[in-house]
């Protein structure tokens, strides 16, 4: 494991990341290679000889922060003479030499070794530039720098790209096809963690579940890459992201089910809840396609926690298609979700093929309804955990209360409770007393 240096004879880079799990395990390879090419961390951008923001194109509002924040990053080029300002991740590999006319320097989600280099060619009116895409870059061998602040959590990269196109999604165009890593570099990875003293790891991929290894030794599917990683130790917690439902096979939920080290929790992101929304949406899969596996899911593991990605608004929706959406939220019960309106992103296939045709307003309207029934849906989720055990995973002090604790259960509900003088890390077994639709309050029983 590596953790930042800090020294101040090195030149300092300052990382802002933006977006999902993934663009923070890639500030943790980039700054591993930068390390290895002679900088160092620092977490005072007043201080910083490079600047740079790990990017997000999901959503339009994600880009237009980054703008914002380049701006801020000028300031800094204007105090002290040589800084330079890079925009690495989805976004430069989108707006590639669009952001050359702001920046010093631009670097693709696959071109992050060359960033010594890049970086070093910089010089006044020559900004550098590589968002060249690969079939084959995993980053596998590099050991990435954590930059976590509890020495707890850690993401490991399994896989990159994607290759599901859906309409609405950016993915494809910035991350490149999907390809599996190596797994025994994965393993390699887990055990190192979990040898300085890590006790969760998070399995990362846009879609784990079409992780596979094919060589001489034997093909590895996500299922057995999961079991193996989960019997390194049983006191090293397994979660995974993200699913995809129609890829979640029964072979994976029987093994977190064997496993109680892997965490009973899925984020299944949906989409819609009307099947003639998730086929424009290229889905792939329908409401009742959907519906069944989560059945199956609960049919095995009936305490496992699910959570969902949500988009209001799409293309042509109907105010049926909207009550779909919403009458599938109420079946299910997700424990949370993620939910926005649709954001039209360019180059994508709905923003060729069909009209961004749903006002603001309703838009708004339909989001706020989603919002306010995920809501209630999460205080019911909660309610039926009242009285049951839960072993948490210690994660710091409670934001609210410094005598009192945080940290996770296996389903992933954030669990607050009397402190005795752990430390993160440490396990407690707690009770349910009470709820809010956030979290679960409770007792020590240990």
């Amino acid at each position: 494991m590596i953790r930042p240096i800090v020294d101040p004879s090195r030149p300092k880079v300052y990382i802002e990341t933006y977006g999902c799990q993934m663009n923070v395990n890639d500030s943790e390879v980039i700054l591993s290679i930068l390390q290895d090419a002679g900088y160092a961390l620092t977490e005072n951008i007043e201080e910083a000889d490079v600047i740079l923001a790990n990017t997000c194109s999901i959503r339009d509002n994600a880009e237009q922060r980054i703008w914002g924040r380049i701006d801020q990053f000028k300031i800094q080029k204007k105090k002290r003479e040589g800084v330079v300002i890079g925009i690495v991740g989805c976004m430069a590999e989108r707006l590639k030499d669009k952001l050359l006319t702001a920046v010093d320097l631009v670097a693709g989600p696959d071109s992050y070794r060359s960033l010594p280099s890049l970086l070093e060619a910089v010089a006044p009116g020559t900004p550098q530039i590589n968002v060249l895409l690969s079939h084959e870059e995993t980053y596998a061998e590099i050991s990435p720098v954590r930059l976590d602040k509890n020495g707890v959590s850690a993401f490991i990269s399994i896989m990159r790209g994607c290759n599901n196109v859906c309409s609405y999604c950016v993915v494809p165009y910035t991350r490149g096809a999907e390809r599996s890593r190596d797994p025994e570099t994965i393993l390699r990875e887990a055990q190192e963690l979990f040898e300085n003293g890590y006790k969760e790891i998070t399995l990362l991929g846009q879609n784990v579940d079409s992780y596979r290894w094919e060589s001489p030794k034997g093909n590895v599917s996500f299922a057995q890459l999961l079991e193996a990683v989960a019997k390194i130790s049983p006191e090293l917690r397994v979660r995974f992201s993200t699913s995809h439902p129609k890829d979640i096979s029964d072979e994976v939920i029987y093994t977190m089910a064997m496993y109680e080290n892997i965490c009973k929790h899925i984020h299944l992101p949906v989409q819609s809840g009307s099947s003639i929304m998730l086929e424009k949406m290229r889905r792939k899969y329908n409401r009742e396609w959907y519906l069944e596996r989560v059945k199956k899911i609960r049919s095995v593991i009936p305490d496992c926690g699910l959570t969902t990605d949500v988009i209001a608004g799409f293309c042509g929706e109907t105010e049926q298609d909207h009550k779909d959406t919403l009458t599938l939220m109420e079946e299910v019960v997700f424990d949370s979700a993620f939910m926005f309106a649709y954001s039209e992103r360019p180059g994508t296939l709905a923003s060729r093929k069909y009209p961004d045709d749903i006002p603001y307003e309703t838009k708004t309207a339909r989001l706020n309804e989603i919002i306010a029934l995920q809501g209630r849906m999460s205080l019911k989720s909660n309610e039926k955990e009242i009285g049951k055990v839960q072993k948490v995973l210690v994660e710091g002090p409670s934001k609210k209360n410094p005598d009192e604790l945080c940290g996770r259960a296996s389903s992933n509900k954030m669990c607050v409770f009397p402190s005795r003088g752990e430390k993160a890390g440490d396990y407690c077994y707690v009770q349910v007393e009470s709820v809010t639709s956030a979290t679960l309050i409770c007792k020590r029983i240990d």
